[in-house]
């Protein structure tokens, strides 16, 4: 049994080479069983000593929008680091492969390793563009060809997943944290650690995966579940209640202090304590206790509703009294169903007499609309909305959802205050994200000055629950009031997109260009050995990719430079550029790393770097201006006489 093996059986996944943690199931036999098939018959072939150049790059940018975050470099090179068949490897090979391969096959892929590979690539959390090749390879044949599969699975989640979080961070903005919720979600345990990993690439502030954080150094934040709210259904489940002092160091009682507050919270917010949970309040203590200096506290467990039968009115346009009440009519209040009243009460999207799914109706009485909403199937409690004479009556429960939550924790905040401990704040996980936020934020600023606590104004509202990219655009046009979004499924499982589609393709052997050609324009490859660059206008904005053959000169700063679409002869144009930068560097050649490696945290930043090269309407949500991607005029007269010389020519008859 060889080192590998031996660390993966003794430390997991991931193991410690030495230099660098490697992801234990990265190793030669992650890849499609063709490429072993091929590599055989290459061999049988006598192409042992071929060179080949293979580009690996993708066809479209991903989430309709106009650009890609490289990212998964360092997995490939610690990939190559490491590329060796073991025994094991090769006994399984032997009892896998067809019969009749030679002995002196295996032989040779034990030998195997990636000493004469060149491998050249764009900077990781580097702007990436289509067609423009993001990892170039050079090297025999066989070992670049079996490298395939595996750095495509390196290289696609993990530049699908960098550009998802970053544009989850553009449309978030600096100023609102993101944090990583989507573990429990992701495409099993390696998914889960590289959408950490590359969520936290992408721009997220954070992780709740414990495990990416060990490995990752990423920070990890978290709160607590509903079900230990749950947990306690009074107050005298609580075993432990005494808290010491951070100052003085006496032992108080938490919950004396917030039983205290909640009552004179009660006014203040305008709630009674008896339509609060007790077995909330007991769990908020619990947990206080446990972590006073971190109580960050899920509110929207228990959605009480108002006992009050007080109304609030406002005056509509004037209609006919007998008028059924409508859709469009309700519509006119200003804010639809939808933000004034919680998530579990039905919207009036059916009225005139449609039954709802537990069977009430809308009925219409004496000239008046009577409208009855039920909240919950398992709640008895109705509200009544009447509609008189051009005037609205709507519940004040409007007013007041999730207020169990918000008043015990208000109340245990401002116990926690009393012991010299502050609160960090509350997490919304269901209902009207944008409407709840801005009531909690009211509620804090209400709390904040009535009991002289000026940090209660800058607690942080967190919001979770489902969402994506469309739904944080959503809040920002309704002015939420959330410091921090909880993002999981949306954001690890791509599911705008699932995969980038990266490509390999073999592009030059021995010297000699070569040219995969296809009725799809798009799938035909651009032959040859290449250089890619990116030339910048006076703005400093990047203007245009440009790629050239390996053997032109680079192009010059104001000097002009004419750029071609590579299929399309009408589209070119000259450039003059202001700065030029080549995309290549060597990273690993002759068995070793070439450039120094950054941390997470350097890439991280180098992708806000990176996107600020870019002008705003390459990078905006709707209708993105597409960024251009050009070839010399030397490389398009080469691609097509390569093209004419390959397609074959028709017979008609």
């Amino acid at each position: 049994m060889n080192d590998r093996e031996m660390s993966c059986n003794a430390g997991g996944q991931f193991m410690d080479r030495g230099r660098m943690n490697q992801n234990g199931v990265v190793q030669p036999l992650l890849t499609d069983l063709y490429q072993i098939t091929m590599a055989y018959a290459y061999w049988k072939s006598g192409k042992i000593d071929d060179q080949a150049v293979f580009d690996l790059f993708f066809r479209n940018n991903p989430f309709h929008g106009e650009f890609t975050i490289f990212a998964g470099l360092e997995e490939c090179l610690k990939f190559l680091d490491s590329f060796h068949y073991s025994q094991s490897d090769i006994e399984y090979l032997r009892q896998t492969l067809p019969e009749g391969i030679e002995n002196e096959f295996f032989e040779y892929l034990g030998n195997l390793t990636a000493h004469d590979v060149t491998l050249y690539a764009i900077d990781e959390g580097t702007v990436a563009f289509p067609r423009v090749p993001i990892i170039k390879l050079e090297g025999p044949l066989i070992i670049v060809q079996l490298l395939e599969t595996t750095l495509l699975t390196l290289v696609n989640y993990a530049s699908l997943m960098a550009t998802n979080a970053a544009r989850y961070r553009m449309v978030a903005g600096k100023h609102v944290k993101l944090l990583e919720f989507g573990l429990r979600r992701a495409q099993g345990p390696d998914g889960g650690l590289s959408a950490s990993k590359y969520s936290y690439t992408g721009g997220f502030d954070g992780t709740s995966n414990v495990l990416a954080g060990k490995l990752f150094n990423i920070p990890v934040r978290g709160t607590h579940a509903h079900a230990y709210i749950t947990s306690f259904s009074s107050i005298g489940e609580l075993k432990t209640r005494l808290l010491k002092h951070k100052q003085t160091g006496v032992m108080e009682d938490l919950l004396e202090h917030a039983v205290r507050h909640r009552q004179m919270l009660s006014h203040v917010l305008d709630v009674s304590t008896e339509e609060s949970s007790e077995g909330e309040l007991a769990a908020m203590v619990s947990y206080a206790i446990a972590f006073p200096d971190g109580f960050m506290a899920l509110v929207d467990t228990y959605d009480v509703k108002s006992r009050d039968t007080e109304q609030v009115t406002q005056v509509l346009p004037q209609t006919d009294s007998k008028q059924k009440l409508s859709q469009p009519t309700m519509l006119e209040l200003g804010q639809s169903l939808a933000t004034l009243t919680p998530p579990t009460t039905p919207t009036l999207a059916m009225l005139n007499g449609h039954k709802q799914s537990n069977g009430q109706q809308f009925e219409s009485s004496n000239g008046h609309n009577h409208v009855e909403l039920a909240t919950e199937p398992t709640t008895t409690t109705t509200t009544t909305i009447s509609y008189s004479n051009g005037s609205a009556y709507l519940p004040k429960y409007v007013e007041k959802s999730f207020r169990s939550g918000l008043l015990n924790f208000s109340a245990v905040a401002l116990a926690l205050n009393d012991l010299g401990y502050h609160a960090l704040g509350i997490r919304i996980d269901s209902g009207d994200l944008a409407y709840l936020s801005c009531l909690a934020r009211e509620a804090f600023e209400k709390v904040a000055e009535r009991f002289k606590v000026p940090w209660f104004n800058k607690l942080t509202i967190v919001a979770s629950n489902d969402i994506n990219e469309e739904t944080i655009l959503s809040l920002n046009e309704q002015g939420h009031k959330i410091d921090c979004f909880g993002i999981g499924t949306h954001l690890v499982t791509c599911q705008r997109q699932p995969a980038l589609g990266c490509v390999y393709k073999l592009v030059e052997i021995n010297g000699q260009a070569r040219i995969k050609l296809s009725q799809d324009v798009e799938k035909v490859t651009m032959p040859g050995n290449k250089n890619a660059y990116r030339l910048y206008s006076a703005d400093g904005h990047a203007l245009i990719d440009l790629l050239q053959k390996d053997s032109e000169h680079p192009p010059a700063v104001g000097q002009k430079v004419l750029c071609r679409h590579p299929f399309q002869e009408s589209k070119r144009a000259y450039v003059i550029p202001s700065h030029v930068e080549s995309l290549y560097k060597i990273y690993w050649k002759s068995g070793k790393i070439c450039q120094h490696l950054p941390t997470l945290e350097q890439v991280r930043e180098k992708v806000q770097i990176s996107l600020k090269t870019l002008r705003n309407d390459h990078k905006r949500t709707l209708n993105p201006t597409p960024y251009k991607v050009a070839v010399s005029d030397n490389l398009y007269n080469f691609i097509h006489d390569l093209w004419l010389q390959n397609a074959p020519i028709g017979e008609l008859s």
